[in-house]
């Protein structure tokens, strides 16, 4: 990121502690801004419909997989781009979350630099479209 350009805010979101410590070092040591939640609740309680940034989101949680977080947040014009994450890695499930708006789809173990890169693409994306026209 450059000098005086705002930080760009990462919402990570998944119930494995080492991932989530693991990914928000990696994302923190980039320049962003970190906020990490261990379930889908917890995360959607936390941002609004004036939420900026983009979500990391492990698609098998218990509770609330991500992607039933991803309709919650479709049904709450929560409108954060959403980088999918999961080890379960399958036709339908990668459609799914797609069809929910997913952006990207990794399969864990992530790469650090694909994540990077995804994370730049969708903020790239975001800041590219006009605050009245859908993402």
């Amino acid at each position: 990121m450059s000098p005086g350009q705002p930080t760009k805010v990462v919402y990570i979101v998944d119930d494995d502690a080492s991932v989530r410590k693991g990914l928000a070092r990696l994302m923190r040591s980039a320049g962003y801004r970190v906020h990490v939640f261990d379930t889908g609740d917890d995360f959607l309680a936390g941002v609004g419909v004036e939420s900026e940034g983009c979500v990391i989101l492990d698609i098998t949680m218990p509770r609330f997989s991500g992607q039933q977080v991803q309709e919650l947040m479709l049904q709450r014009d929560i409108r954060l781009p959403v980088i999918a994450l999961s080890t379960k890695d399958d036709e339908d499930t990668r459609r799914k979350a797609r069809a929910l708006g997913a952006r990207f789809f990794l399969r864990k173990p992530v790469d650090d630099q694909a994540i990077l890169d995804a994370i730049q693409w969708v903020s790239d994306a975001q800041h590219l479209s006009s605050p009245g026209e859908d993402s």
